[in-house]
């Protein structure tokens, strides 16, 4: 169970950029990269969180199962991220198991509480101070590049795994990747994935998801949604809530 609430709390909390890459001519080689355009690119990624997502209030639907199936929940609640940095969550609907909904889906949202509140979000945050980047110069055809995210330490809130960013203009659309340090004995792997959007301009996530390989249990599964109703004290267009 505790697999779910640190791969919610990790990449609820942590997938923001807040550090800056510096232009220093000697900077490149902190990050394992030879050449300009790769290093260009780069501070075009850790540059790209502006604005800065300082509010919100989102309708949010967590889902889990465990046990090939046969155990599985789901809840929906309000989540609110307040100018201060509060966050603060009601649950409006939940259903099936009691244990999963008890010990996974409420447990990942006051994981997220407490590290917000608490102000542990920089331990997950993708900057150099936790990764170490190395960016693919061959840009796909659709126009995104992927970035090697590999964690300065072994922890569960940080992933082993890519980024990938618009070459445009360096802007986040995705995280892939697998815990760094297996949260417990019980659990042998952890992929996460994450997907964020722009929405009033401020790049938001979206969708998380993560399955877990789990002794016992098997494959367990986990999936959280946003459906932003106000971001950054704005109200959100009707249309851009039903992309």
């Amino acid at each position: 169970m505790n697999t779910f609430v640190l791969a919610a709390c990790a990449l609820s909390v942590g997938a923001a950029i807040t550090g800056a890459a510096s232009s220093r001519s000697g900077a490149p080689d902190r990050w394992g990269n030879k050449s300009a355009p790769a290093a260009v690119m780069l501070n075009r990624f850790l540059n790209s969180a502006k604005p800065v997502l300082t509010s919100y209030q989102a309708r949010r639907v967590l889902t889990a199962s465990t046990m090939g199936g046969r155990m599985s929940a789901s809840l929906e609640a309000w989540t609110y991220l307040d100018p201060d940095g509060t966050f603060r969550f009601d649950v409006i609907r939940q259903n099936g198991s009691g244990l999963i909904r008890e010990r996974v889906l409420v447990a990942a949202l006051e994981a997220e509480q407490r590290s917000r509140n608490h102000g542990e979000t920089g331990q997950a945050e993708l900057t150099p101070t936790n990764y170490d980047f190395q960016v693919d110069e061959d840009a796909r055809e659709d126009g995104l590049v992927t970035i090697r995210l590999s964690p300065r330490r072994k922890t569960p809130m940080l992933l082993d795994g890519t980024v990938t960013v618009r070459q445009q203009d360096g802007d986040m659309v995705r995280i892939d990747g697998s815990l760094s340090k297996r949260p417990s004995w019980w659990t042998k792997h952890v992929d996460i994935v994450r997907r964020y959007e722009r929405i009033a301009g401020v790049r938001v996530p979206i969708e998380m998801s993560s399955r877990a390989d789990v002794r016992i249990a098997g494959d367990a599964t986990f999936s959280m949604t946003y459906d932003y109703e106000m971001i950054n004290g704005q109200a959100v267009d009707v249309e851009e809530r039903s992309q």
